[in-house]
């Protein structure tokens, strides 16, 4: 699966995997330190909220509203921002965190310092009239100038060069990774959505696991899988080791475990609406108490009504009309572990957002691609 593959936010309308389905059956090792963190999805979040509102049952509903963590981004990043487009369409920074504490720490095998780290960042564009979306994911290992920012506490991060992508969350939390992302795009984040990678283990779990199949073996000992080629259900232990997985597949880079995200972000997708959560009570509420306990938003999108309205705006988008690419990179001269960006062709990346207008070819011919193409496939 090429790393355009194209899931979407909503309950896309196309079945799961139809071959037979059965338990992984590779390995799991003891946890080792130093590890990959998991991704961030938003398909779950619409699963699990857009249909809450009508349910009735007003004390889970308040229960569940009182779950959301949410951060005041527009207050922490005053005027100093590029301008709002006014042409139908949003931006949405969708980070993948590891706070490095609690069950965190178990998944990690770091220690419980209470650190937060962020390497899965995603722009999702909606475009006018919420039929179709974009995805760029942005590499942890890219080199970039950090601004200076200030985080939501008030406190000052002075401005930083030549560090990786992933150190502006580490710094300054939310409001320093959407800084650092305006700066680095001249496009205005519209929302924030955040996710921890114990939730989301969990909520792979609730859902009965996940299909895939690999067409190579995997064998990662940084990330604890060990897969055979073939079609597997990943329970969320194994979901979150294929996220996290690097070393394992491609040519080893940060690219390649990009390649292996995007093609589970398509595979969850059609997970959704295999599961049939509208038909079970108590699935919905499971899934949304696990979504809601997860999630950090901005603060426009800190309660279940905002986030409600919000996924009903996405449900016209399908897999189909979702179009996923990496931003614009080659690998650094200076260090083949780290990767600079395209600076002519990442613009073409950007210029298409801002007028909400289709990512050209163009725009990511001839960027590294991390090799791992096809490794994960889904229907």
């Amino acid at each position: 699966m090429s790393a355009e593959s194209t899931p979407g936010p909503g309950i896309p309308g196309e079945s799961g995997i139809s071959t037979p389905r059965h338990r992984a059956k590779g390995r799991r090792r003891k946890p080792r330190g130093g590890h990959r963190k998991g991704l961030m999805v938003m398909a779950w979040t619409a699963a699990g909220i857009v249909v809450l509102g009508g349910t009735g049952a007003g004390y889970l509903y308040f229960k569940l509203n009182g779950n959301i963590k949410s951060v005041d981004i527009d207050q922490a990043l005053g005027t100093d921002r590029p301008e709002k487009v006014d042409n139908g369409s949003e931006n949405i920074l969708v980070l993948g965190s590891d706070t490095r504490s609690g069950s965190n720490k178990k998944l990690g095998g770091g220690t419980d310092d209470g650190s937060a780290r962020s390497d899965t960042a995603m722009i999702v564009h909606v475009y006018e009239g919420h039929k179709k979306a974009s995805v760029v994911s942005i590499p942890r290992d890219t080199i970039i100038d950090r601004p200076e920012c200030v985080d939501t506490q008030g406190d000052d991060h002075p401005a930083a060069n030549g560090v990786m992508f992933n150190s502006a969350y580490s710094t300054g939390g939310a409001a320093c990774a959407v800084k650092t992302v305006e700066s680095m795009t001249g496009v205005r984040m519209d929302h924030y959505l955040e996710v921890d990678f114990s939730g989301f283990q969990k909520l792979i779990d609730e859902l009965g696991g996940v299909e895939v199949t690999t067409t190579k073996n995997i064998d990662d000992p940084d990330s604890h899988l060990e897969l055979q080629a073939g079609t597997h259900r990943l329970d969320g232990e194994q979901a979150l080791g294929l996220v996290r997985t690097r070393h394992g597949v491609g040519d080893g880079s940060d690219l390649g475990r990009i390649q292996l995200q995007q093609a589970f972000i398509k595979a969850l997708v059609n997970q959704v609406k295999e599961v049939g959560i509208f038909t079970s009570p108590k699935k919905l509420y499971d899934l949304a108490d696990t979504a809601t306990r997860t999630v950090t938003t901005d603060s426009d999108l800190g309660s279940v009504n905002a986030l409600m309205s919000f996924a009903n705006g996405l449900k016209g988008i399908t897999p189909k009309n979702m179009h996923m690419v990496t931003m614009p990179v080659q690998y650094d001269p200076a260090d083949p572990n780290r990767v600079i960006v395209q600076k002519a062709k990442a613009q073409l990346v950007w210029d298409a957002l801002k007028n909400d207008r289709p990512i050209p070819k163009a725009a990511t011919e001839g960027t590294a691609t991390g090799e791992a193409k096809g490794v994960v496939t889904s229907q």
